[in-house]
């Protein structure tokens, strides 16, 4: 069993993320990060203690990670997202708060706790600045197994022609990520719109009629609606964050090209994800996710977040 970190800017598909590490049999889920992103900090570490509540899980640490000053949510993310992060879902308080240790902090000790070693894996699923932050802090971070759901290199972006919204947040981050990290997945669009949830699965949800079934069918529902009026297209909602848990428990669901990424900080291109050309042929780079088993991850999401909503 492998441990994972989290670290979510709680909206939808992050909690759909959120239930997933709970649910999957291989990841013991050690720690939430709150990020900004989809919603502010502070709402998206609400967010995770109450659905940590709803899944019955209330003895996983959240901790707070840095805002982004000037940070305010755009209307796109709202749109998809909902004002609360949640669809409009309302939630139960938080049976508890978020622990004072710092997001940073948390990172970088378990990074030391577990230097060099693969039992664990970090999974960012928001903007890269407290990964980014972490390595600038330590050294040590560099060696941290990650799978970052993010960025799109063979595809368009969602937020521009060539930008993902996770890179869009914080570009200069994403790159020091990109180039720090000595062992780091890309899970972005290129293979996350690939693997898509419909109505079928939220109208079963709803028919479990539990609380926590009920509440996950309302949020994706709203998602749901989302997509079908900006990507109707598609005919589903992507399944974004939580592929990204998904290849951390079983790495073999993607197919990965390595090479050493950038981001553009600057200029019109900012926030692309796009090849290093001053480090061809370098050993080092990052496994980009390119292709993906997307009938066999959307039956294993589906039936393992089934039996733990239920």
């Amino acid at each position: 069993m492998r441990k994972i970190i989290l670290d979510l800017d709680t909206g939808i598909d992050d909690a759909l993320a959120l239930a997933l590490a709970v649910a999957h049999e291989d990841l013991e889920l050690i720690g939430v990060l709150g990020a900004y992103g989809n919603v502010e900090v502070e709402v998206g570490v609400r967010n995770t203690l109450a659905l940590l509540d709803l899944l019955g899980c209330d003895d996983v640490p959240v901790f707070v990670g840095p805002q982004r000053p000037g940070f305010a949510v755009s209307a796109a993310s709202a749109g998809i997202h909902g004002a609360n992060g949640l669809g409009g879902v309302e939630l139960p308080a938080p049976s508890r708060q978020a622990q004072p240790e710092p997001a940073v902090d948390f990172l970088v000790r378990m990074a030391h706790r577990h230097q060099e070693s693969s039992d664990i894996v970090f999974v960012p699923t928001g903007p890269s600045t407290t990964l980014a932050r972490a390595l600038d802090r330590d050294p040590a971070v560099a060696s941290l197994p990650v799978v970052m759901m993010g960025g799109a290199l063979t595809v368009p972006g969602n937020v521009t022609a060539w930008s993902e919204a996770n890179v869009s947040q914080d570009p200069a981050a994403t790159d020091a990520v990109v180039r720090g990290c000595r062992d780091l997945t890309m899970v972005g669009l290129d293979v996350t719109l690939q693997t898509l949830l419909t109505r079928e699965t939220t109208r079963a949800w709803r028919a479990a009629g539990t609380a926590a079934s009920v509440a996950y069918a309302d949020m994706v529902d709203f998602y749901l609606d989302a997509y079908a009026k900006n990507s109707p297209h598609l005919g589903g909602c992507g399944l974004h964050d939580p592929l990204a848990v998904a290849v951390a428990a079983e790495p073999d669901l993607v197919g990965c090209r390595r090479m050493p990424l950038k981001v553009d900080v600057d200029g019109p291109t900012i926030g692309r994800t796009i090849g290093d050309e001053s480090r061809i042929g370098e050993d080092a780079g990052v496994a980009v996710a390119l292709d993906v088993d997307a009938d066999r991850f959307v039956d294993g999401f589906c039936q393992r977040l089934t039996r733990v909503l239920a």
